[in-house]
C-alpha cells in the first residue's frame, strides 16, 4: 500500500536526495506536497530550491508552499558553511518555473489533515520543525489525524553538530521541537547517532555519479560539495549523509535499528541548548514517545539509492 507524504524540508543538498530518493520510489511513497521552512538557508531560498529539485526529477506536479521564515522564538540560524551561498552548491540546476503556491505552509497543512481521513498523512520532516510545531499551537486538533511523523533530527550517542551539544535541526528551533516531542504523535527519529553510520565515501559517490542519469550527477555534484565540511571536521573517509534516511526508513526498516525511548529538548541552558536528551537506558519514567533509531545496515543504504535514483530522468 502507498503511504501518503507530506515532506517539510529545508533544501539542503541532503535534503535534495532525501525528496529524489521518495520521487524514485512511488510504489511505495506518494509526495502530496512539500513544505518548506528556514534552516540550512533562508526562506527565500529554500522555498526555490525545493521547486529545482521536483522539476530535475520531472515532478511539476507536486506543489510547494512556502512555510515558516524563522523559529518561533529565536533568531534564524543558517548553514551556508556547509551547503554554500545558495543550499544547493555543486551542481548547475537552472532556476524553476513552477509556480510557488499562494498559501503558508502551515495553513496548508492544517486543512490537508484535517481535510484526509485520520491516518492518512505521513509528516516527513527534514529540517528544524517551525512549521510543525506552529501548525500544532494553531490547531492541536491535527495532533490526532498524522499517521506519524519520520524525522530526521536530534543526536545523543554521536553529540552535536551545530553546538557541542546539539544537533542543528533541534537546535534551529527547539521550542518549535518540544511542541512536536510532547504531541502525543507517534515519531520516528533519526539522529546523528545512525546518519554518522551513513556515510558517503568515495566509492558510494562514484556510484551515484556513474548511475548514467541527470539526478545522479546532480546528487554526486551536490555530495561532493558539501561533504567537504564533513570531512575536515571529522577526517572520517566520507561524510554523513542524514536527511535520505527517513526515506530509506520508510522503505526498508529492517535495515535500520531502534527503541522506543523518552526524548526530551533542553530549552534553558545556554550551554546545551538544542540537546536531545535521550533516555535510552530508560532510567527515568518519562513516557516513551520515540522510536529512536541508532544504527543502519549503510550498504543497504546506499544499495537503496543506487538502485531507485535511475528510475528518475
Amino acid at each position: 500500500m502507498t503511504r501518503k507524504l507530506i515532506v517539510d524540508t529545508d533544501p539542503g543538498q541532503d535534503d535534495a536526495v532525501a525528496i529524489l530518493l521518495a520521487l524514485a520510489s512511488p510504489a511505495e511513497l506518494d509526495v502530496a506536497a512539500i513544505i518548506t521552512v528556514a534552516g540550512n538557508v533562508p526562506l527565500a531560498l529554500t522555498r526555490v530550491n525545493a521547486r529545482k529539485v521536483l522539476e530535475l526529477a520531472g515532478r511539476t506536479d507536486i506543489p510547494v508552499y512556502a512555510g515558516c521564515d524563522r523559529p518561533m522564538r529565536r533568531q534564524s540560524v543558517t548553514a551556508e558553511h556547509v551547503h554554500g551561498k545558495t543550499g544547493l552548491d555543486g551542481p548547475d540546476l537552472p532556476e524553476p518555473s513552477m509556480p510557488l503556491q499562494p498559501q503558508h505552509g502551515v495553513d496548508f497543512l492544517i486543512d490537508a489533515l484535517r481535510a484526509a481521513a485520520p491516518g492518512t498523512y505521513t509528516l516527513c520532516t527534514l529540517g528544524p520543525l517551525t512549521n510543525i510545531g506552529m501548525a500544532l499551537i494553531k490547531a492541536p486538533d491535527i495532533a490526532s489525524r498524522i499517521r506519524e511523523i519520520v524525522m530526521m533530527g536530534g543526536a545523543y550517542f554521536e553529540v552535536g553538530n551545530i553546538t557541542p551539544a546539539a544537533e542543528f535541526n533541534i537546535y534551529v528551533d527547539p521550542e518549535a521541537a518540544d511542541v512536536v516531542l510532547r504531541s502525543g504523535i507517534p515519531i520516528t527519529m533519526l539522529p546523528l547517532d545512525v546518519t554518522h553510520r551513513a556515510l558517503a565515501t568515495p566509492a558510494r559517490l562514484h556510484a551515484i555519479g556513474a548511475l548514467g542519469n541527470q539526478a545522479g550527477r546532480a546528487i554526486a555534484a551536490m555530495l561532493n560539495f558539501s561533504e567537504r565540511f564533513d570531512l575536515a571536521k571529522y577526517g572520517w573517509d566520507g561524510a554523513p549523509l542524514h536527511d535520505p534516511n527517513v526515506i530509506a526508513y520508510l522503505l526498508q526498516p529492517d535495515i535500520y535499528e531502534g527503541r522506543q525511548v523518552n526524548v526530551s529538548v533542553e530549552l534553558a541552558s545556554d550551554l546545551t541548548l538544542g540537546m536531545t536528551v535521550v533516555d535510552y537506558w530508560r532510567i527515568t519514567d518519562r513516557p516513551k514517545n520515540v522510536h529512536y533509531i541508532r544504527n543502519v545496515n549503510a550498504d543497504a543504504f546506499y544499495g537503496l539509492l543506487t538502485t531507485r535514483i535511475p528510475r528518475l530522468p
